[in-house]
Formats: C-alpha cells, sequence, structure tokens
C-alpha cells in the first residue's frame, strides 16, 4: 500500500454520499477539492474532459500538457497530481467498476478499452475536432439528467457514457474492433493482469508463461508484437513504477521500499532502479519532494 498518499474514494468526494458516481463541472470541482491538486490516488475509474485551461496534470510521474480538447483516463490505483494556469474547466466523470458492469453481461468489458488499461500512451488523447464537437454534448447530456434525474437516469447515464467511450475508442492510438480481443490482446491482458498481483515475489517471465500455459518465447513474442517491449521489460516496469510511488513516502526508507519489493538487499535494488531510472532512488526522491 502507498501510506501517506491520500486514497479517494467516490463517496469522499461527493456532497451526496453517491459510491458509484459523481459526475461535475471541472471548475466548480476543483472549487470543491482544492486537496486534489496535491499527488492522490484514486479508488475509482476517473476521467476529465479539459474545455479551457492550460498548465500541467501529472499521472503516474509522466506529466502532461493541459489542452482544451483533451480527454484522460484512469484506472484505480495510479498516483496523480494537478497544475493548472488560470482558470480550468470541462467535465469530470468518477464512477465505479460496478457501475458498468452492473449494465453490462460481458465479462471486464472496460479492460477492452485501451485506455483504461493503465498505459500512459494509450490514456490522454488530444480529440480531433470532429470527436470533440460529437463528445461534448453527450458530457452536457449527462449533466441534465444528474440535474433533472427521470425514469431510467441511471441507465441513460450508462448509455451516454459508452458512447463516449465508443467514440473516443474509435480515435485512439489501439481502438478495440466490434468490442472483441483478439487472443493475443486477452493473453496480454491476462499476462498484466498476474504482473498486477505477483509483481512483487514473481520476477522471472518464464514463470509467467507457466501460469498461462505458453512458452516464454510466445509471451515474449506477444509482448513484443503487442507492446514493443519484452516480456521481462513489463514486469520491470511494473516494479519501477511501485517503486517510484513508494518514494513519495517520506516516512519509507530506502532499506523499507527494497523489503516490500522483496529484493535481496538494498543495494540490488538501488541498482535496479538506477539501470532503469539513470539516477538513485535517493536521487529520485529529492527530485519529486
Amino acid at each position: 500500500m502507498l501510506q501517506n498518499i491520500p486514497l479517494y474514494d467516490i463517496c469522499s468526494l461527493s456532497d451526496i454520499n453517491q459510491d458509484d458516481i459523481l459526475i461535475n463541472r471541472f471548475a466548480p470541482y476543483l472549487d470543491m477539492h482544492k486537496n486534489l491538486f496535491a499527488t492522490h490516488r484514486h479508488s475509482f475509474y476517473h476521467l476529465v474532459l479539459f474545455t479551457d485551461g492550460t498548465g500541467t496534470h501529472t499521472i503516474d510521474f509522466e506529466s502532461f500538457d493541459v489542452k482544451p480538447g483533451q480527454i484522460y483516463f484512469m484506472i484505480p490505483g495510479q498516483v496523480h497530481s494537478w497544475g493548472f494556469s488560470g482558470f480550468t474547466d470541462g467535465y469530470i466523470i468518477n464512477f465505479s467498476a460496478s457501475f458498468i458492469q452492473s449494465f453490462i453481461l460481458q465479462h471486464g468489458y472496460l479492460d477492452g478499452f485501451s485506455f483504461f488499461s493503465g498505459n500512459l500512451a494509450d490514456a490522454v488523447i488530444n480529440l480531433p475536432t470532429e470527436t470533440y464537437n460529437a463528445v461534448r454534448p453527450l458530457f452536457e447530456a449527462i449533466l441534465a439528467e444528474v440535474a433533472t434525474p427521470a425514469a431510467s437516469a441511471s441507465d441513460m447515464i450508462r448509455l451516454l457514457m459508452l458512447q463516449i467511450f465508443i467514440r473516443v475508442n474509435r480515435v485512439s492510438l489501439n481502438p478495440v474492433l466490434n468490442g472483441n480481443l483478439s487472443y493475443n490482446q486477452t493473453l496480454l491482458k491476462s499476462f498484466k493482469k498476474l504482473i498486477e498481483h505477483h509483481y512483487t515475489d514473481i520476477k522471472l517471465p518464464k514463470d509467467y508463461a507457466a501460469m498461462l500455459y505458453i512458452t516464454p518465447n510466445h509471451l515474449n513474442a506477444v509482448c513484443k508484437d503487442m507492446m514493443g517491449v519484452s516480456a521481462g521489460e513489463l514486469i520491470r516496469n511494473r516494479i519501477l513504477l511501485e517503486a517510484k510511488r513508494l518514494l513519495t513516502n517520506q516516512q519509507l526508507s530506502i532499506s523499507e521500499i527494497s523489503l516490500k519489493l522483496n529484493f535481496s538487499d538494498n543495494s540490488y535494488f538501488t541498482k535496479f532502479f538506477k539501470k532503469l531510472e539513470d539516477i538513485t532512488p535517493e536521487e529520485f526522491r529529492k527530485k519529486i519532494i
């Protein structure tokens, strides 16, 4: 767990004690929750469409310039902060997986969209003008459903959200076709889920390949074909990300972080970190704190 990094759930951010969905215009949301400018995590899915503003937003230590017409998506557990310049507005939707899943019979439906994969290259999208002009009225329609609830309002909100996802998916770098994942996409998705559960105790691609009932060469080929990196690099990148997240907690020593990540000793952890990041854990901590 990332101690001392605030973890917010939807209920803690909502005036109506709703634990599945929160929808608002972005400017008033910021006014109500100024604490969210600092580094924090969410227990829910989170998306923002910017209509006005400049500055930056940072997701898992990668910074992006804010632009009108930009939409970004986050999954539970990611570390996030904002740094805006002047007035910023748009739309924000926070929702639980169950809010959509209860409406869709297809298990893991959200996982099929590349922008909900946790891969930052797919999560921040500058929408073409045509798509932006089609999507913005959908957000307005959602706000209207919230402001004046009618029969089946929650279902209408779900339908409007799905339209947003599908329209954005069509202009994303890795669109899902016909709502179905290919065999290799499914395999990669399963591998990533295994990494998420086992990255601290299983670090070799051959062990993951065994759990997936395929050969290490097959796993490596799929990763290189779909992601452009080896299976081992995906595992190492997940360990590195967790190390960075833990380093934001000044109360944890480097040795304690090394232990949490199941390294045999502190020096091995430092060598691992520096090889991938070009600076030591101590230097990284000084840079971000």
